[in-house]
């Protein structure tokens, strides 16, 4: 009798022994790792509010372009943007408006910062109802594609101001594990330390609508001897290697884009 009961309780032992380990699992997965979430003292909340700036909404838009109609897509895309920009009534900023030198060709990209879900929303409705929707409509017919995602900024990782020094821009990114934001963020939370001493980060961005479990960082360099220079040194630093190791370990793909700033950016 002795020996059935102990055998009984070995067994619930065990069960709850199994449990345990996978709500630790799924919280992992959920939340991150605990080295993570002890950075900054935060607790288990949603990635957004973690790691999120939470001021600004920012839309990516991506347009492919007809390769034979590149230049009459420039015109049409800089008096839609330049409109909404300028118009009061809209809230709205053009954060910039590039072309891909490097990556997939006659491809665009704009960069939009709204104030919050409710600015994006706001935007939205009155872009719709308005003549802003008949210039964007001009862009159409020179497309073969087009997408849109909204991120928000990460909070050690704020947008820099409208400027002009002159150069190539640099997007990077990343398609990440599921799961995996909040170690990315303390990650490079540490790491951006290196970078900084040689090039200031013009911004970075994570998915929450469209494309779902990405992150994005842009770069400025005068030229790509610069950016190969620049990188080179990072490396000589303490923390960059283990940076550059662990986001290859977070990453399922990796993208790298040269871009050069249309004239109606404000980054430029």
């Amino acid at each position: 009798m002795l020996a059935q009961l102990s055998t009984q309780a070995v067994k619930r032992n065990a069960a709850a022994l199994v449990q345990a380990r996978r709500g630790i699992s799924v919280q992992s997965l959920l939340h991150g790792s605990p080295e993570a979430k002890q950075e900054g003292d935060v607790q288990i909340l949603q990635h957004s509010r973690l790691v999120a700036r939470g001021k600004y909404v920012h839309g990516l838009e991506v347009h492919k372009v007809k390769p034979a109609a590149v230049e009459e897509y420039k015109k049409a895309a800089e008096a839609y943007y330049t409109a909404i920009k300028d118009d009061p009534d809209l809230h709205v900023k053009l954060t910039g408006s590039w072309e891909a030198m490097v990556g997939e060709q006659d491809t665009f990209y704009h960069i939009l910062e709204y104030e919050n879900y409710s600015g994006f929303d706001k935007t939205t409705r009155k872009i719709r109802n308005s003549e802003h929707i008949d210039t964007y409509k001009k862009l159409i017919p020179y497309l073969t594609a087009r997408s849109q995602q909204l991120c928000q900024e990460f909070a050690f990782f704020p947008t820099v101001p409208p400027r002009t020094e002159g150069g190539v821009f640099e997007l990077r990114t990343y398609q990440l594990h599921p799961g995996t934001l909040l170690q990315w963020e303390h990650t490079w939370r540490k790491g951006i330390e290196a970078r900084r001493k040689f090039v200031a980060p013009v911004g970075a961005w994570f998915s929450q609508v469209g494309r779902l479990h990405q992150v994005h960082h842009m770069w400025q360099y005068p030229d790509l001897q610069t950016r190969k220079e620049t990188r080179e040194k990072a490396w000589q630093l303490d923390g960059w290697a283990e940076t550059v190791s662990k986001t290859a370990e977070y990453s399922m793909l990796m993208d790298a884009i040269v871009l050069e700033p249309l004239p109606f950016s404000p980054l430029k």
